[in-house]
């Protein structure tokens, strides 16, 4: 970045030189793509435009609903179908893409990557969206925006925060405790903050906990700021600003679209009026000239939209990020048999979500197109249409008599765009029901139905245990008829892992009974318990589990092991795995690490995602994994602290190929000096007093003299069953004392308790 140095040390000199309605201008678009320039200065206008997976550029008559017309573009796989690559590089290559895209447009900032959790399968965005888990949606998007911004091109990332329905998003309040928010919903942003400094953010519609994003001092300053160390500047999603004054007090630089001049002069009044420090005003100026300037001051001429490369890899990413869920041996199919293919997605494939980020793609190739062009011996019968839910009884029994004919039936299902879309939540999980019915018909006469999908979050699949097979597509792209070509015929090798849960139905999913809330408020009441971290809690059965993905080929794991056994706080520890290829053909396996706290601490998950890492493997072949852990990998939000802590003790490592598949374990123990605050009183139980460090050697006398005064017979007694219970309620009484409880048993004489107490909280403050 040639001319950021220079510019830098220049930023200030150029806000100082503005009018205070300039600068108030400057904090609002002046269209609905466009921010302003103050041709006096040489500040120049630039661009901004949505498209997280594609470039979603308008010249003119400009919407935010994917009505009007964009440029042709290429459409990448959406971030449901990239986040199934679990993989760092894919993601980073896309990035590329999109980021010389943008410049070859002069793009300043590509709207995306959107992050926001999956938290129900239901919300209307999920396509748009990563993963339930944050650890995974934060490593990837990390990844994509360093791709783009690799071509001196800003990224927004979006939506912050908790922005994780369409139903009353503009005002409904996402209730939550700090930990549930720090842990799931912000840990996404976190990472992509700290390891890929993306130069914008894009603040959400929604309020948390009250205050809307907008306007929330807590995210935009004190924990995007002054904690995470954010840099850029933060930008309202479009129409997102409730009150303009408040949000730039708060941290909101930018408002986007164009205010038409409204809010621009509610600034220049607060700070006349004296209710705005102009040094604020002058501060927010100054992060977006930082911006405008660290793209208008670099050239990159060397830049080109190639849309016929782009296509090509649009597809040959989309073939390491679909799933194959399900194989009974149909699958990969033989070029020479004959197949029939049914549903409308064969020959119109769902390859994108509706809404601001669809795209007008340059080309779209078909799973039918891909066939014929290689001379594959395909009969098509339409079955059911793609675009709505509509049984033709004609059409249906045609497309039964196709499979009945052939050597399999392929059968392309998924979610027409009225099922899921940016604006609205899906009110059901299932499929439309002509797909639903006509999938057990075929899957009744033609034993080698395989079904395709095509979707952007989970579906119910009441058939999945009467057809052979299941492929997973999500939303690929424009390339998605080409790498579903390759995948069911073996061309490629299906490496794709499930980023979220499929449960058996949708009573099932955490946030069932809190979805979406009343209208005004929506209580997070499953707290961290989201996704996986919930289903493996409770043991319950799911259709397929997170990280679930099947291959053409066999790993083996072996020989987990650790580079030391003990983890001290700032320190790391590195986790080794052999995987073997055991199969006949190449292939990639996606090995997952998650942490399993064993220290007794409450309230945590079965185990948590921390590591992952995709490894290509010729047959015979063995590679060694390294993934490596630190305390944060182990720890959780506490709110009693206000940070991150991890209990000392022991933690298992778990290797495995997905959270209900763990291949293999290792121990480490955790030592570190941190405490949690501990604030003793009258209904300190002794039992908490026994279990800190602090406050246990002086306590421990006065609970054996407790032991003895609770039950002094246990020793007389021949009954060794009896002696045995006896003790165990001892100490079980012990342990839940409250030292209030224990005057009765004349532990403490008058004011000893008082004093005792005193002397434990001042021991506490040293």
């Amino acid at each position: 970045m040639r001319g950021c140095v220079f510019l830098e040390r220049n930023i200030n000199e150029l806000v100082a030189q503005m009018t205070l309605e300039e600068k108030a201008g400057l904090c609002s678009g002046a269209d609905f793509w466009h921010l302003k320039g103050v041709e006096r200065l040489g500040i120049p206008g630039v661009m901004v435009s949505d498209g997280p997976h594609g470039l979603r550029k308008q010249d003119q008559e400009a919407d935010h609903l994917g009505i009007n017309d964009s440029i042709k573009a290429v459409c990448f796989p959406a971030a449901c179908a990239t986040a199934a690559s679990f993989d760092e590089a894919l993601l980073e290559r896309m990035g590329r893409a999109l980021g010389e895209e943008c410049r070859a447009e002069d793009v300043s900032v590509l709207l995306g990557p959107a992050v926001n959790i999956k938290r129900s399968p239901l919300c209307g965005r999920n396509f748009e969206y990563f993963s339930e888990d944050p650890y995974l949606a934060g490593k990837l998007a990390a990844a994509q925006v360093r791709g783009v911004q690799s071509w001196d091109v800003g990224t927004s990332v979006k939506h912050y925060a908790a922005n994780n329905q369409e139903y009353r998003r503009m005002t409904c309040s996402s209730d939550m405790s700090e930990r549930t928010l720090r842990e799931i919903y912000l840990a996404p942003f976190e990472t992509i903050v700290k390891e890929a400094r993306p130069w914008t953010l894009m603040c959400s519609y929604n309020k948390i906990n009250g205050v809307f994003a907008s306007e929330n001092p807590h995210t935009l300053t004190e924990i995007l700021r002054d904690e995470w160390g954010f840099d850029g500047y933060v930008m309202s999603d479009w129409g997102a600003v409730n009150d303009r004054v408040k949000g730039l007090a708060a941290g909101l630089e930018l408002e986007m679209p164009s205010s038409n001049g409204v809010r621009d002069a509610q600034i220049v009044a607060a700070v006349r009026g004296g209710t705005l420090e102009e040094a604020v005003l002058d501060k927010a100026v100054a992060r977006i000239l930082n911006i405008v300037f660290r793209y208008a001051d670099v050239q990159h001429p060397e830049a080109k939209f190639d849309r016929a490369a782009h296509h090509a890899l649009a597809a040959e990413l989309e073939k390491e990020c679909a799933v194959l869920l399900q194989n009974k041996g149909a699958l990969p199919l033989a070029r020479a048999a004959k197949i029939a293919y049914i549903g409308g997605f064969a020959e119109k494939p769902r390859y994108q979500g509706g809404g601001s980020s669809h795209i007008n793609a340059s080309a779209v190739t078909s799973a039918l197109d891909a066939a014929r062009v290689n001379g594959t011996d395909v009969v098509y019968a339409e079955g059911f249409p793609a675009d709505r839910d509509e049984t033709d009884e004609a059409k249906f029994a045609a497309a039964v008599e196709a499979a009945r004919a052939a050597d399999a039936a392929i059968i392309f299902a998924g979610l027409p765009d009225s099922f899921e879309s940016e604006g609205y939540d899906r009110s059901h999980m299932r499929l439309p029901e002509c797909q639903d019915r006509l999938i057990a018909r075929v899957a009744a006469v033609q034993p080698n139905t395989v079904v395709v999908l095509h979707n952007g979050s989970p579906v119910e699949c009441p058939w999945a245990e009467s057809v052979n097979a299941v492929l997973e597509m999500y939303l690929g792209g424009q390339g998605v008829g080409a790498a579903a070509d390759a995948l069911l015929y073996g061309d490629a090798n299906p490496s794709g892992r499930l980023p979220e849960t499929f449960p058996y139905q949708l009573e099932d999913n955490p946030s069932h009974l809190n979805f979406p809330g009343d209208g005004k408020n929506v209580e997070y009441a499953e707290g961290v318990f989201v996704g996986y971290r919930y289903y493996d809690k409770k043991k319950m059965a799911v259709r397929w589990p997170f990280g679930h993905g099947l291959s053409y080929t066999t790993f083996e794991y072996s020989n987990v092991r650790v580079s030391a056994d003990v983890l001290n706080d700032g320190g790391t520890v590195t986790v080794y795995a052999d995987i073997k290829n055991t199969g006949d053909r190449a292939g990639r396996e996606v090995v997952q690490l998650y942490v399993a706290d064993r220290t007794g601490t409450a309230g945590r998950p079965e185990k948590e995602l921390k590591g992952f890492a995709k490894v290509a493997l010729e047959p015979g072949e063995t590679k060694t994994v390294e993934l490596s852990v630190d305390a944060r990998s182990l720890s959780w939000y506490s709110e009693a602290l206000g940070g991150w802590y991890a209990a000392p003790g022991r933690y298992e490592l778990l290797v495995g190929h997905s959270s209900r598949d763990i291949r293999g374990a290792a121990a480490v123990e955790f030592r570190t000096e941190k405490l949690l605050p501990f604030h003793v009183d009258e209904n300190t139980t002794v039992g908490e007093l026994l279990a800190d460090p602090r406050t246990a050697s002086s306590v421990r006398q006065m609970a054996r003299q407790f032991m003895d005064t609770i039950a002094p017979a246990a020793e007389d007694s021949a009954d060794a069953a009896k002696e045995a219970v006896s003790d165990e309620m001892a100490r079980q009484m012990m342990d839940n004392m409250p030292l209030r409880g224990l005057r009765s048993f004349g532990a403490f004489p008058e004011g000893a308790l008082e004093r005792m107490i005193a002397d434990l909280n001042a021991k506490m403050a040293q």
